[in-house]
């Protein structure tokens, strides 16, 4: 199975970061986590990207607040796909860091989740991955069936109370 790189600007950001990574660890993807900073850590995060593929990477995730040049800088280094995951920050909300990471020019795409969405962006990567992984495809498949029920199982209780 392929590996997802999971790349943060600040170790700051380890707290959403961390929702992430215990989606992974559910569904038993392999992965590493890394600082780099796309302003002060430029060449570091460009060497680690850049052979990323080779070895085995499949995914990168990168998270970073305020400019949030992070996943930008990291997709212009690699063909993988990566996910953007803007972290919010106290003066803007992170709108400023969704919009860095949202808005690549052509040809550089980063798909990008909601702010602190680090849990949808681990997901993400797992559907990646799932393309050519059947058993993980599967353990999707069986997660989906699960969140359902546990909604249905929901629904008839309110319903027993409210519409009797």
């Amino acid at each position: 199975m392929k590996k997802v790189a999971v790349l943060m600007g600040s170790d700051s950001d380890l707290p959403i970061v961390e929702k992430g990574i215990n989606v992974l660890r559910e569904y038993g993807v392999p992965y590493e986590v890394h600082v780099y900073s796309a302003h002060r850590t430029p060449r570091e995060c460009a060497e680690f990207v850049g052979g990323a593929r080779e070895r085995g990477f499949g995914v990168i995730i990168a998270a970073a607040g305020m400019a949030a040049h992070l996943a930008g800088a990291v997709a212009a280094n690699t063909t993988l796909p990566v996910i953007g995951i803007p972290i919010s920050c106290k003066n803007t909300g992170g709108m400023d860091a969704l919009l860095a990471t949202v808005q690549m020019p052509s040809g550089i795409p980063v798909a990008t989740v909601a702010i602190d969405g680090a849990a949808n962006a681990a997901h993400l990567a797992v559907e990646i991955l799932a393309l050519s992984d059947e058993g993980l495809a599967q353990k999707l498949v069986e997660a989906r069936r699960a969140a359902s029920e546990t909604v249905l199982a929901k629904n008839a209780a309110v319903e027993a109370r409210y519409n009797a």
